[in-house]
């Protein structure tokens, strides 16, 4: 007989309605969770039919530990509450932005004590790459001996994110960002929805305009919905009760165009490798696209400079000596002004550096002077290049037989300034 509980299987509490939240009042988004698999749109590969989330459900099988890794709105949560209530199994959700290591012991505390009564418990933990190794460690023993199934959703590379020893013990599975179509046909579910949903406001709103927010949701079925939501709710309805949704309502629910990422993420990194081959490439549109992205991101200015300095250097240097001016002035001036005004000099430098002759010489020069810097890093430098301040050097010969190339040209050409072993070595060659 299972053990009394306050919880139900999504563990949320099943005290008095007066103590309950009202899911009337949650967000559309919240209120058009799917029910079931077969209300879940997207992510074909994991869920459909055949396919490896469904095996192991409907096989009989217990759920393995899981990492749930994508995009924002692609469905990690939503997913983890139907694994959890088609296994059958109690459900515990934290977030690691709230949670420590004191909620974790409580979580597993209490799914060691369902377990002695037969009932499985799911962990689910979101954004589980913002715990640090010692709480993911805490985890470990209670999935490796079964008290728990873990369930973790990320937004980040969890090759980076997540300890080896708690992904060896878990399974990765990669989410999808939501197609158009599967945005679009989850809106077009709420607006016909009475229920949970918004077909009681009458909302009368043109396929192109749904297509519209679907477009500019990026793949975040969150995000769509909260702007129909927002742009139905906005509208006054007509003397019939229908709501007539138009473009500038859309528009204005969308607000400004969404390229939100996480800026410490792997995405940031992403967008900064796009600009800087894009630039390397000589591609001054993809150049410009990218940059775009990443201010609209709301990356740092001073962190693109930066970005831009080094290409200057490495991907053009002598070609067009000018790049590094260009790059290092629009370094400078960006943390002079900042943003906005910041991205017209950070634009300039970037067609600047895109449209400049690249050469990798200067890189490979370094490389190569520096493989035989490792070799021979015990080679003494020259008695004639050491500089003799005091008496004894100069009676050491420190600095014995220089010559002054000012004073004597010839200097350049007949006086050796590598160690004795590579002297004749070139290692910067001119394009």
């Amino acid at each position: 007989m299972a053990h009394p509980s306050t919880r139900n299987l999504f563990g949320e509490s099943t005290a008095e309605p007066s103590e309950t939240f009202d899911p009337a009042l949650a967000p559309l988004a919240e209120r058009m969770r799917p029910r079931s698999l077969d209300e879940f749109v997207g992510q074909d590969h994991l869920v459909g039919e055949g396919r490896i989330l469904r095996r192991l459900i409907e096989g009989g099988g217990n759920l393995p530990s899981l990492i749930l890794w994508g995009a924002p709105g692609t469905g990690k949560t939503t997913l983890a509450r139907l694994l959890a209530k088609k296994a059958k199994a109690r459900f515990i959700g934290l977030s690691a932005v709230f949670s420590g290591v004191k909620d974790l012991r409580e979580a597993i505390t209490e799914a060691r004590h369902e377990r002695g009564y037969g009932n499985r418990t799911i962990l689910f933990i979101d954004e589980i790459h913002r715990f640090n190794k010692g709480q993911q460690d805490a985890l470990l023993h209670a999935v490796e001996n079964g008290t728990i199934t873990l369930i973790g959703a990320t937004t980040e590379n969890p090759s980076f994110e997540v300890t080896g020893a708690l992904l060896s013990r878990s399974r990765v599975l990669v989410l999808n960002q939501l197609a158009e179509e599967e945005i679009a046909t989850i809106l077009q579910r709420a607006l016909e929805d009475s229920e949970r949903g918004l077909a009681g406001l009458k909302a009368e709103i043109s396929g192109e305009l749904i297509r519209s927010i679907a477009h500019s949701a990026s793949g975040d079925a969150r995000v769509a919905l909260a702007a129909l939501e927002a742009a139905v709710e906005s509208t006054k309805p007509g003397q019939t009760g229908t709501r007539r949704i138009s473009k500038e309502i859309v528009i204005e629910a969308l607000g400004r165009t969404r390229f939100a990422y996480d800026k410490g993420g792997e995405e940031h990194y992403n967008l900064a490798s796009a600009l800087i081959k894009s630039l390397r490439n000589s591609d001054v549109d993809a150049s410009l696209y990218w940059l775009a992205r990443l201010i609209e991101g709301g990356a740092d200015p001073v962190f693109i400079a930066r970005r831009l300095c080094i290409l200057a250097s490495e991907d053009i240097g002598m070609a067009d000596p000018q790049a590094m001016v260009q790059a290092s002035a629009a370094a400078e001036i960006v943390q002079l002004i900042g943003l906005p005004e910041a991205l017209f000099p950070l634009s300039q430098a970037t067609i600047y550096l895109a449209n400049a002759p690249k050469s990798n010489a200067v890189k490979r020069a370094y490389h190569a002077a520096l493989a035989d810097a490792m070799e021979t890093a015990r080679e003494p430098v020259p008695l004639h290049l050491r500089n003799a301040v005091t008496p004894l050097m100069k009676h050491v010969g420190y600095g014995e037989g220089y010559r002054y190339v000012h004073s004597d040209p010839d200097a350049k050409d007949e006086m050796p300034c590598l160690p004795e072993g590579l002297r004749g070595r070139k290692y910067y060659e001119e394009e």
